[in-house]
């Protein structure tokens, strides 16, 4: 058999190769960096019981191996994964070390049921996240990736129960890892108690939400939901004024683009008639006229026509854009994603989530929406500023020619 050791630097490399070449970018929590967290943390977890080098060995090489499967989806992943283990360490390992690496990726499958020493060790490594400051960071990927992934979204409250439920029903197998990582747990329960009470205050906390509170804070509770649910009203109250005054914003530049491109549309059928009326009466009289005196003023009508015409077009011509805004742009929360123009040639996947990004942060969102007012207002002033220019040239043009056409036929 190969030596374990140069064997699990192979493994490491293997992985980490499968991971940057097979694992689609949406399972962005259930990606390398996951991986790596859950190896280190299983390493901690078994300094604690002085594993041998055999058990340790088994063990790295089932927590390298334990989400590959995720590269095909999320469904028997840990199938998957031992498929891929079993791949690449047949023939190097015994039939038996195998197959306790299988045993213990299979173990993994929520909800865990380990038996053994080290399938508890790596099922408390998999969930050790819940008890470390990486918690909020892992816990927004999470969410991010179900959307993703799923096409599951919910809302923050629908959140923040759904993760109390799965903290409230977890607990640690390993006495090392209780020690670890459930003071730190039992904090961030404490902080989604805090957000569940702030996104609903009117819902009176349960007997089990109750009993993890403390004394102090219990008493406090009603007092709390009582401060807490007029500055939600007063928030709910602004908020709804924001959003119609974006409302009626849009609703005012959707209006006024219409109204210009009516008018443009009117100039642009105006013009073409009178132009039409030149070419069928006026152009045969001047044949027939030696004099000439009417070829000045059907001129001056002729290019006061062409003219008006030129500048409705360009009130009404559309303006390609790129279409594609970068990841960058995005992070860096200079993007617009509320134009099509600035998309259109984005992929769909770069596009949901410069979405989600927008959705989860509402200074974004906001920021996004008066950046996109402002470009509309830009381009209603372009159009505005072409109409006038185009119905001065009508107007003082159609009395220029008027006033030639008099003049032409007094003298």
């Amino acid at each position: 058999m190969t030596d374990h050791q140069t064997l699990l630097q192979e493994a490491e490399a293997h992985v980490k190769a499968y991971f940057a070449e097979n694992m689609p970018q949406k399972y962005v929590f259930h990606d390398l960096e996951h991986t790596v967290q859950t190896v280190a943390a299983m390493r901690t977890i078994a300094q604690g019981y002085e594993l041998d080098q055999h058990d340790l060995h088994i063990l790295e090489f089932a927590t390298w191996f334990h989400d590959t499967g995720y590269a095909q989806g999320p469904e028997d992943h840990e199938e998957r994964s031992c498929n891929n283990a079993d791949r690449f360490l047949r023939g190097r390992l015994s039939e038996a070390e195998l197959d306790t690496v299988k045993s213990c990726i299979r173990t993994t499958k929520v909800p865990q049921k380990p038996i053994s020493l080290i399938e508890q060790i790596i099922c408390d490594a998999d969930l050790s996240h819940l008890g470390m400051e990486s918690y909020w960071n892992r816990n927004s990927k999470f969410r991010q990736e179900l959307i993703l992934t799923r096409n599951l979204v919910l809302n923050d409250e629908e959140w923040v129960d759904f993760e109390l439920n799965f903290m409230l029903g977890h607990e640690y197998h390993t006495a090392v890892a209780q020690e670890l990582f459930n003071k730190r747990k039992a904090k961030h329960i404490q902080q989604l108690l805090k957000q569940k009470r702030r996104l609903n205050p009117k819902k009176a906390p349960t007997v089990q939400e109750l009993a993890l509170m403390d004394e102090k804070e219990k008493s406090g509770v009603l007092d709390k939901a009582m401060r807490d649910t007029e500055n939600e009203l007063k928030m709910e109250r602004m908020g709804r004024g924001v959003e119609t005054m974006y409302r009626t914003t849009y609703r005012t530049h959707t209006n006024l683009s219409a109204m210009a491109d009516n008018k443009a549309n009117l100039m642009l059928s105006v013009n073409a008639i009178v132009l039409s009326i030149l070419v069928s009466s006026l152009l045969p009289k001047l044949q027939a006229d030696p004099s000439l005196k009417l070829l000045i003023p059907t001129m001056l009508l002729s290019l006061t026509c062409l003219g008006s015409m030129v500048y409705a077009t360009l009130a009404t011509r559309p303006k390609v854009t790129e279409g594609k805004v970068t990841r960058e742009a995005i992070k860096q929360r200079k993007a617009n994603l509320l134009f099509f123009g600035n998309f259109y040639n984005m992929p769909l996947e770069d596009f949901q989530w410069g979405v989600n990004e927008m959705l989860r942060d509402s200074e974004f969102l906001y920021s996004s929406m008066s950046r996109d007012l402002y470009f509309l207002g830009i381009v209603l002033a372009q159009k505005y500023k072409y109409l006038m220019i185009c119905y001065n040239i009508f107007m003082y043009g159609l009395i220029v020619s008027m006033a030639a056409f008099a003049i032409s036929f007094i003298v």
